[in-house]
């Protein structure tokens, strides 16, 4: 089948730049039986789409690279753009943007848009190669032309809705370097020194993350495998090895108990579930705490600074995006075009860009899918 422009993947990306993209000009090619499977089940099935704070500060990669695709297309113009189609997103935790009722919401215009595209389900590409300025993808149920492809096939989270590695050996088959993947917006699971986290599996509480340079806030779950939670998650987005450590007591002050003489278990805002299970591992006495010995304090005192080394994550199936990806100085920062080979674009997760919990993400896909399609269009602002 011939085609002006082939889209690999029929993720939130692939459907943004078919829905911008002049009617019949663009074949989406998608392994799955349907399109948009991850939308369907992310945000718990809420999908949290954009958020108000919105920058490349919240992304892990080449903030010079980010940027443009951002302020091309922000949150607020992709507010704007799902008003047109009758989505009015609704504000949850402060700053989050989520469907009103269900991430079928979204689905369903994008899925409306892309009617307009040619769409093949239930084929997975193979390969893609160029000739005299053609492409050739070739799947599992023939060989297609296009003169220009866009790999939007994302990352590796998520393998049994179908995610693979092509988006990564397509990049190497034209040049292009791959940086290392791993599972990023994650849970950690623990070494033997922290198994006692199990133990407390289902409570959580507010803590404080210092992961290098970043610091993560938000809840921990401690977890039957280990620890989970928001402020777990962005941590993994900017661990690789070695230690991380946590304040369990952030925003509180050790001088306002000075000379108390209440339990130490009832001065911490800590669940006494997690208070308790920490003086057993310090091999400390729950009693009033101005009994406490200078030695003693300072052990309990590694509560505001728990410091250890995670065994891992959970893995690519517990893991809501994959961080790593196609290298970022090899393609336009303006229109996700290949600087290795003209006519080869890379749009949202493939590319080694992953932003922090809370929709950004999401917008990075449609933000760099904008890009694009205004580059190819060359039209100016698309309506």
């Amino acid at each position: 089948m011939n085609s002006n422009i082939i889209i690999i993947g029929g993720g939130a990306s692939a459907l943004m730049l078919a829905s911008l993209l002049p009617k019949n000009t663009a074949t989406i090619i998608e392994s799955n039986a349907k399109l948009g499977a991850k939308i369907g089940i992310s945000g718990g099935g809420k999908c949290n789409i954009t958020n108000t704070l919105m920058g490349a500060e919240y992304y892990h990669g080449d903030k010079t690279f980010i940027r443009p695709a951002l302020k091309a297309f922000n949150e607020r113009a992709l507010l704007t753009w799902l008003e047109r189609q009758n989505l009015l997103p609704v504000l949850r935790k402060e700053t989050q943007y989520f469907c009103q009722n269900s991430a079928q919401e979204l689905l369903d215009i994008f899925l409306k848009e892309s009617k307009k595209q040619h769409i093949l389900c239930s084929e997975r590409v193979l390969e893609v190669s160029k000739k005299d300025d053609i492409f050739y993808v070739k799947t599992t149920k023939g060989i297609h032309t296009a003169s220009k492809i866009v790999v939007a096939s994302g990352g590796l989270s998520f393998p049994k809705i179908g995610a693979s590695a092509i988006g990564y050996e397509i990049a190497k088959s034209f040049g292009h370097s791959v940086v290392k993947t791993a599972p990023a917006l994650v849970g950690f699971t623990v070494q033997k020194e922290q198994f006692f986290f199990k133990e407390m599996s289902g409570v959580s509480c507010e803590v404080e993350i210092k992961v290098g340079d970043e610091v993560c806030n938000g809840a921990l779950l401690f977890a039957h495998k280990g620890m989970s939670g928001p402020a777990v998650l962005d941590a993994s987005l900017y661990w690789e090895k070695g230690h991380i450590e946590i304040n369990f007591l952030p925003n509180f002050s050790w001088s306002s108990i000075k000379g108390s003489k209440k339990q130490i278990s009832t001065l911490f805002s800590l669940p006494k579930r997690v208070t308790k299970a920490f003086l057993i591992q310090l091999r400390l006495e729950d009693k009033p705490f101005h009994l406490y010995t200078s030695k003693e304090l300072e052990k309990l005192k590694t509560l505001s600074s728990y410091c250890f080394a995670p065994a891992g994550t959970f893995g690519y199936g517990k893991a809501e995006v994959t961080k790593g990806g196609v290298e970022t100085s090899q393609v336009d920062a303006r229109s996700m075009q290949s600087h290795k080979d003209k006519g080869l674009y890379f749009l949202g997760e493939v590319l080694n860009v992953t932003g922090r919990l809370g929709g950004y993400n999401f917008q990075w896909a449609f933000s760099s899918a904008y890009s694009c399609a205004k580059y190819i269009t060359k039209k100016g602002e698309i309506k």
